[in-house]
């Protein structure tokens, strides 16, 4: 199957993706911040430079989207028909990286908490609650 772009409109669209500052990123670091909770973003400091930072509770959390860190079991998190090989290649080094930045913050004692772009579009209070939950009782 081939694309029905061109590789330049292919490329400018995938230009076009944020990476930081995301209608979800800014929803869910708004409900932290309603309900008392202070934190840094995207800090450099940490391994995978998590979206959010809570230095009180020694918690990060990171919001994945679920294409780009191949979310299990999720439709969104499906490798495109074109170019498979590249994007296999690229989306399995994201999940490697992801995987080697969690053991590296929870070696040191860090609460990491993930959290999938389909579960918070899905059932936003509901995955917030949890994550407040996680975050005061240390997991």
């Amino acid at each position: 199957m081939s694309d029905s772009l061109t590789p330049e409109k292919r490329s400018w669209n995938m230009s076009r993706i944020k990476g930081k500052d995301t209608k979800i990123e800014v929803s869910v670091r708004s409900y932290l911040f309603k309900h008392g909770f202070r934190f840094r973003k995207n800090d450099k400091r940490f391994p995978g430079k998590p979206d959010i930072v809570l230095p009180k509770y020694k918690a990060v959390i990171f919001i994945n989207g679920c294409f780009w860190h191949q979310h299990p079991n999720c439709k969104l998190a499906s490798i495109p028909k074109t170019r498979t090989d590249f994007w296999k290649e690229k989306l399995n080094k994201n999940v490697i990286n992801d995987k080697k930045n969690i053991e590296r913050l929870e070696a040191d004692g860090w609460i990491v908490i993930v959290l999938w772009e389909c579960e918070i579009e899905k059932h936003f209070d509901e995955t917030m609650k949890k994550t407040l939950k996680m975050i005061i009782e240390g997991r």
